[in-house]
C-alpha cells in the first residue's frame, strides 16, 4: 500500500472550519426532549382522527389537571411542551371566538375551560417551553368548503388567537393533512410571517408548502424519518 501523500496546499486551512449555530437553534438543541399532549373531542369516541362531527357535549374531562401533565413530563427530563390547540376534527381546547365547536360549546366547567390556557399556566409555572399545534385540516369548519381565501382566513384568525393570548410561544406546529379529495391551498408563507409577527422566537414547524401538495419540510419531516411521529 503506498504511504498517505500529504494535502495539497490549496486544500490547507488555517484553522477549522466548522457551521456556527445560532443562539435559537442551540437552544432548541439544547431543549432535547418536547412532549406532545393529545387530547379533544375524540379522547372520548376512542378514535385517532375524528370526523368533524362529534357534538361537543362530548367533551367532558373531569379529572384533567394540566399541573400534572407538566409536572411528569418535567419530572422526565422534558423541557417543552407542546399541546394539540386542534386537531383534523376541528374541536377547539380554547373557547375560539371564531367557532362554536370548541370547549365553549362543552359541559366541562360550563362551557367556561379553557385547556390552552391551563397548559399554558402550568409551562408557565414550571418553566417548561409552551408549543402549540394547530391543525390546518378542519373537518368541522363550512370555510374549508367555502375556498381557499375564505379558509385561509379563518385558518389565520385562530393563528391570531392562540398566539396573542397565551403568553411566549416557543414551537408552533402546522401540520399539513388535508382530505384526498379537497384541493385546498394552504397559504403557509402568510401563516409563518404571521406567527413571526405575533411570536418573534417559535420554532415553526410544518410538513408541506407552500401548499398541501408540496414537498414536506422542516423538522417534522426529520422527525418522521426517525419515526418519531
Amino acid at each position: 500500500m503506498d504511504p498517505p501523500q500529504p494535502l495539497h496546499p490549496r486544500f490547507r486551512l488555517s484553522r477549522a472550519l466548522s457551521p456556527l449555530m445560532s443562539l435559537f437553534i442551540l437552544t432548541r438543541q439544547r431543549a432535547e426532549l418536547a412532549a406532545f399532549f393529545h387530547v379533544g373531542v375524540n379522547t372520548f369516541t376512542d378514535r385517532e382522527w375524528g370526523t368533524g362531527g362529534e357534538s361537543p357535549s362530548l367533551f367532558n374531562p373531569a379529572a384533567l389537571n394540566a399541573t400534572q401533565w407538566v409536572a411528569t413530563v418535567k419530572d422526565a427530563g422534558f423541557k417543552l411542551v407542546v399541546l394539540t390547540a386542534k386537531h383534523h376534527d376541528g374541536f377547539c381546547l380554547w373557547p375560539s371566538a371564531l367557532t362554536s365547536h370548541s370547549v365553549r360549546s362543552a359541559p366541562w366547567k360550563a362551557g367556561r375551560g379553557d385547556v390552552v390556557a391551563d397548559v399554558a399556566a402550568a409551562a408557565r409555572a414550571a418553566g417548561v417551553g409552551m408549543g402549540l399545534y394547530l391543525s390546518p385540516w378542519d373537518r368541522h369548519e363550512a370555510a374549508y368548503e367555502a375556498g381557499a381565501e375564505a379558509y385561509n382566513a379563518f385558518y389565520e384568525g385562530q393563528l391570531r388567537e392562540l398566539l396573542t393570548s397565551y403568553g411566549p410561544i416557543a414551537e408552533v406546529w402546522l401540520d399539513g393533512a388535508k382530505g384526498d379529495d379537497r384541493p385546498m391551498a394552504y397559504h403557509t408563507v402568510t401563516w409563518q410571517a404571521l406567527i413571526r409577527q405575533l411570536q418573534p422566537a417559535p420554532l415553526c414547524s410544518q410538513r408541506r408548502a407552500p401548499t398541501c401538495g408540496g414537498p414536506a419540510t422542516s423538522v417534522a419531516r426529520r422527525a418522521a424519518r426517525a419515526g418519531a411521529r
